[in-house]
């Protein structure tokens, strides 16, 4: 038997040439409906499938999009990925994860991704290096990033939530429930999307004539991170109610009042970020604000493969707007 069944021998089975069978996969490519027809027939009949590799030497598209992330140990991630994924398969694309948790090379992610010659990048994350990004500029990579903020000196396609807007909306949650000595409890100080819920926090938080008791970081969105930071600060009279910059912090704050006996929410209200599956777990029930990430990846994905037909192409920032979700975190008004 032979080992792999080749556009010679679909080819010979149609009566046609070799260059024929090509552009009878390629798509966009002039051939006429006639001999289309008798090639896929032909090609079906011995069970042809295109080699895609030989066929990105003559497009120069390899059909790879680089899907890129320091937070895989979040749970969110997995939905971004599923997202990720269904969205680029009916175009025929196909996703190449780079990892850079743990403070992995920027320098060796910019060099898998010329190497695999990937036709667009989209960068999955708040808190990547701003030097990986350029680098991909300078690689003249099409580049969307997804949870991102627009800024000047990196120009690259945004697409994100309105954070500055969630930080006002937990603000107001907490204040019309009487809550008043108010913490923030947040991952990485230098993530653009930490910086912009808390700028928004305090601008709510002024509007109700509140002041922020306290800022608190963590070098992750992880869930022992969120423990460790609550415990540090669950002095009595320090705090009466945080609002988390993510879920997973925001739960790991829960288990720390839990393990110190602090009664969620008469004691102390939390608000979370993001709305992951786990947040509405009847074990937590967390009050959160809720990004679309949906919609958030659908248009990431939307803009990569626009970007790869026009690298030119200029897009506008898209920012989604965001919703509060009310559980059983914050007292009720």
């Amino acid at each position: 038997m032979e080992r792999r069944v080749t556009a010679r021998k679909v080819a010979e089975l149609a009566g046609v040439s070799v260059s024929a069978v090509s552009r009878t996969f390629t798509e966009g490519a002039s051939v006429s409906r006639k001999t289309r027809e008798r090639i896929l027939a032909a090609a079906q009949s011995i069970g042809y499938h295109p080699n895609l590799l030989a066929r990105s030497l003559m497009t120069g598209r390899t059909e790879l999009i680089g899907l890129v992330s320091n937070n895989f140990d979040n749970p969110a991630f997995m939905e971004i990925f599923n997202l990720f994924t269904r969205g680029l398969q009916p175009h025929g694309l196909r996703p190449l994860l780079i990892n850079l948790s743990g403070g992995e090379d920027t320098k060796s992610a910019l060099a898998t991704l010329q190497q695999y010659n990937v036709d667009a990048v989209i960068v999955a994350s708040s808190t990547l290096p701003s030097d990986f990004i350029a680098g991909c500029i300078e690689l003249r990579l099409p580049v969307v990033h997804a949870f991102g903020r627009n800024e000047a000196r990196t120009p690259v396609h945004v697409v994100g939530a309105n954070n500055r807007e969630g930080g006002r909306l937990a603000a107001t949650i907490l204040a019309e429930r009487f809550y008043r000595k108010i913490a923030f409890l947040g991952g990485p100080q230098g993530a653009s999307s930490t910086q912009d819920r808390l700028d928004g926090f305090h601008e709510g938080l002024k509007a109700h004539d509140l002041d922020l008791a306290l800022a608190v970081y963590g070098p992750s969105y992880a869930h022992e991170v969120g423990m460790e930071l609550m415990s540090q600060i669950l002095k009595p009279g320090v705090v009466d109610a945080v609002f988390c910059g993510d879920d997973i912090l925001a739960i790991g704050a829960m288990d720390a009042c839990r393990k110190a006996g602090i009664n969620i929410p008469e004691a102390l209200g939390i608000v979370g970020f993001n709305d992951i599956a786990m947040a509405s777990w009847p074990s937590y029930r967390l009050t959160t604000i809720r990004q679309p990430i949906a919609d958030i990846i659908i248009a990431a994905v939307e803009d990569a493969i626009r970007l790869v037909s026009d690298p030119s192409l200029e897009l506008t920032p898209k920012l989604f707007p965001c919703t509060p979700i009310l559980r059983d975190t914050v007292r009720r008004l």
